[in-house]
Parts: C-alpha cells; structure tokens; sequence
C-alpha cells in the first residue's frame, strides 16, 4: 500500500507542475502568460524530479503507466502492483489537474479560448494526423524509457538520478514535443482529461475523445519497446516480450493509417 500512495503523490506533484506551468503561460492575466514553450518543457521537467525525488526511494517513482507497464513487460513486476500503480497515477494525476484549476480558477474564467483552456489539461497534435501523432507518441515514449534504463544502469552518484531524468524529458519536450506536446505518459493525459470533462471548467469546450487514445496507447507501446530493447541490447536479455510489444506497434502503426481523427484532412 505504501508504493501505491507514494505513486498517488508523486503523480499528484508532477501534474500540479506540469499543468500548472501550461495554466501559467496559456491562461490569460497570470503573470506568466506567453511565456513559451521552453517554460513549459522546463516546468514539466522539473516537476519529474521533484515528484522522482519524492518518492523515488518508496515505490521507484515510476508516475506514469508507460514505465510500469514497461517493467511488468520485462518481468519485473507482478500484474497486481502494475494495476494497483496505474490506479494510483490516475487519482493522483486527476487530483493534480483539480488542484490547478482551483487555483487558477479566476484565469480559466477569464480565458475564451476552449483549445487553450483544454491544452492545460491534456495534449492534442499541432496537425491531426493519425500515423504521425501515433508514431511521435510512440517515439517520445521510446526515448524515455530507453533513456531512463540507461540512467539506471549507468552507474551515476546516489541522488543524481532524478536531476538526470528531469533534463531527459525536458528534452523529449525541446526536441520531440513539437508535434503532439509529448505526453509520454498515460496518467499525464488520460487523468487531467476526465477531470476536464467531470469538473466545472468555466466555459469549456470538448475534452477532444476522438483523439484521447494516442496519448494513452502510444506511450505504453513505445515505453515498453524502448525499455526491452535497452535490456536486448545492452543487458543480452531478449525474451518474447520484445518480440510481441513490436508486433503490437507494427499492427497499430499500420492500423492508424486508416484511422482518421476529427478535422484531419
């Protein structure tokens, strides 16, 4: 039970960042307002450290069923704590997104523009595309995964991790956020946007669910592959594992060509 609150407040703490820092540079009247992207990435960044940090030395920190799922794909954890962390980064990304909106109630209030008042909660693509929004998912997932088993094996100084896999997704964010905002992160997305749809958002729009899935499939696909092809290539540990999370991706990669979002031409 203790992993499972320490994943509740570690998520909880990287989306009162993370979402906090795109309520501040999108939202209009706060302080922060237009600020860039730069800010934003280096909020989320930071917010990851602070929340690995946290609880990192209780339940590893995953915050994000892209990384528990990679570890139940490689055997290293049972199917009872995989579920049992994802619940846990659901409540605490929903209760982070609860959190923001409470506190910048008075600028959501103040802000017309529905897709900015979404954006604040969860991702959505630059240009609808399904194949391209899959794929970017898939490979921001990859390199966070692949950079996070690097990190651990590479044997840094006790307490440096966490700085480490802070600047490693602020820059998946600088690099390969530009297509779909990188959620890279089930909880991140899938979590804020219920509490989008649930909870009276002042004068909100659609919660976009014809393209909610990208964010939540991508991610634990290309988290997976990315994490068992570090172990196949660095550790010498190929299993069947491998081999059928990069059966999934070839399928649905193929598949979303045929998959068209609202709005994509």
């Amino acid at each position: 039970m203790e992993n499972f609150i320490a994943e509740f407040f570690g998520t909880m703490v990287l989306l009162t960042f993370g979402i906090g820092v795109v309520a501040g540079v999108v939202l209009n009247g706060t302080k922060s307002n237009s600020s860039g992207w730069i800010v934003i990435t280096f909020g989320w960044g930071l917010g990851v450290m602070v929340a690995v940090y946290a609880t990192g030395w209780i339940s590893g920190a995953h915050i994000n069923p892209a990384v528990t799922v990679a570890l139940y794909a490689a055997g290293e954890l049972s199917l009872g704590d995989t579920i049992g962390y994802i619940v846990a980064q659901m409540a605490g990304a929903f209760t982070g997104a609860a959190i923001i909106l409470g506190m910048y109630y008075p600028h959501y209030k103040a802000t017309e523009d529905q897709g900015a008042k979404l954006a604040t909660f969860s991702t959505g693509p630059a240009v609808r595309h399904t194949p391209s929004n899959f794929f970017s998912e898939v490979i921001g997932t990859f390199m966070l995964l692949f950079g996070i088993a690097g990190i651990n094996n590479s044997g840094v100084v006790a307490g440096v991790a966490p700085l480490l896999v802070g600047l490693l997704v602020v820059g998946i964010g600088l690099t390969l956020g530009g297509t779909t905002g990188y959620a890279i992160n089930p909880a991140r997305d899938l979590g804020p946007r219920i509490a989008h749809f649930l909870l009276p958002v002042p004068n909100k729009g659609s919660s976009d669910w014809n393209y909610s899935w990208i964010p939540v499939v991508g991610p634990l696909v290309g988290g997976a592959l990315g994490y068992l092809v570090y172990n196949a290539v660095f550790l010498d540990t190929i299993g069947a594992a491998l081999f059928i999370v990069a059966g999934i991706f070839v399928v649905l990669q193929i598949a979303s060509f045929y998959i068209k979002l609202e709005g994509q031409e």
